[in-house]
């Protein structure tokens, strides 16, 4: 997929404020600070359409890319944010659980994953959250520049394992937004998705 055209259409507070109309959706979602809009930018080919913040839990709005005029991208608010929670629980905001539970224009979810961790609770939960509405995703597993190469493919392969009651596909994705590593595999699978 060639990304010709990029722009920032809208942020949505929910999703009755989501653009009407009946284009696909690719949905990228994933704990805060997992690296949504650094992955997004490198896929678009700018360096901040999405808006990057050290600081986690910055994306609080649904927010809209619409790519060459025919699909969006969209930058959900991440969850599992600590602060949010004290006991550490699974925390999802009342937007994204009514984007997934009732956006019909959903083609495709990327769960961003961290590469460097075993799973966490956060995204466990996510995950079986995720099932409950019969909602298939692909994982994205991130930041793969900072771990070793030789390091990279165990840890995806214990990550599935530790998953596979929940993930039995066979595809997955690494990437790391600062080498590129990964952009040509997203965006032809993205590409193959809404064809």
């Amino acid at each position: 997929m060639e990304i010709k055209k990029a722009i920032f259409e809208k942020s949505s507070p929910n999703i009755e404020n989501c653009p009407k109309g009946n284009l696909f959706e690719i949905a990228f979602i994933g704990r805060s600070n997992v690296g949504k809009s650094s992955i997004l930018n490198m896929l678009l080919n700018k360096r901040s359409i999405a808006k990057v913040s050290k600081i986690p839990g910055k994306t609080k709005l649904i927010n809209y890319f619409l790519i060459n005029d025919s699909i969006y991208f969209v930058d959900l608010p991440g969850y599992g944010y600590a602060k949010l929670s004290k006991q550490n629980k699974f925390v999802i905001s009342k937007i994204t659980k009514s984007y997934f539970t009732d956006r019909e224009q959903l083609k495709q979810i990327f769960l961003l994953i961290d590469v460097r961790h075993e799973i966490q609770k956060s995204d466990y939960s996510f995950m079986v959250f995720l099932k409950s509405l019969n909602k298939d995703f692909i994982i994205i597993f991130t930041k793969t520049d900072k771990i070793k190469d030789s390091l990279i493919e165990d840890h995806c392969k214990n990550y599935l394992q530790s998953i596979k009651n929940l993930y039995s596909k066979n595809i997955y994705f690494k990437s790391s937004s600062k080498s590129k590593n990964g952009k040509e595999e997203i965006l032809n699978y993205i590409e193959k998705t809404i064809n």
